[in-house]
């Protein structure tokens, strides 16, 4: 996994900004949208619209994607392997072998190829591809979900709220995918039924 934990900035639907940090660079792709029911929550529509994920994700520094139709199809595929893997291990249920098999195509690609520039500074060899990016993805989530950490992925706890992420904090006990959203949502609600309690 990726060590830098960025986090996303996602939105409630009220339109409330919040930062959502999934704790890996895999399930940083799965607010993109998924299957099912997570369809209505695409926006991954066009080529370009995968190197913008990219630019916000964790990845550091931006690479530079070249993206194309076949490429974006091939992303949204794994992403939506992903969503139904990490579901899985999130819930106690056994890993769908298809979605592996998927991951595991995803990963023996080439990934993204880091190199060093002349100052010391980190890069990205050019030109980049989609398919660098999917293998890179793919990589990181076989890194976690064989890992130390794969017994930390969870869901959200807000009924609610279906995000998924994994928990690394030390102390291993991470309910809630934003404390800025749900975990504030949980503290309001039991604030208010002490109070309604008391009177």
């Amino acid at each position: 996994m990726t060590e830098s934990a960025m986090g996303l900035i996602l939105h409630s639907p009220e339109g409330v900004p919040y930062r959502f940090d999934p704790g890996a660079l895999c399930l940083e792709l799965l607010p993109t949208g998924g299957p099912g029911a997570y369809a209505r929550h695409e926006v991954l529509h066009h080529p370009a619209d995968l190197a913008v994920w990219a630019a916000r994700s964790r990845l550091r520094p931006t690479p530079e994607i070249e993206v194309t139709p076949a490429g974006l199809a091939d992303a949204k595929r794994l992403r939506d392997a992903l969503w139904r893997l990490t579901a899985a291990r999130a819930h106690g249920r056994p890993l769908p072998p298809e979605d592996v098999a998927r991951v595991n195509e995803a990963a023996a690609g080439q990934p993204l190829v880091p190199v060093l520039h002349d100052d010391g500074g980190r890069g990205w060899r050019h030109p980049a591809t989609a398919a660098q990016l999917v293998s890179t993805v793919a990589r990181d989530a076989v890194e976690l979900f064989s890992g130390p950490y794969a017994d930390r992925i969870r869901e959200c706890g807000a009924g609610d709220c279906y995000l998924l992420f994994v928990d690394t904090s030390r102390p291993g006990r991470r309910r809630w995918c934003s404390m800025q959203r749900c975990g504030n949502r949980h503290k309001v609600r039991a604030l208010r039924a002490r109070q309604d309690e008391r009177e």
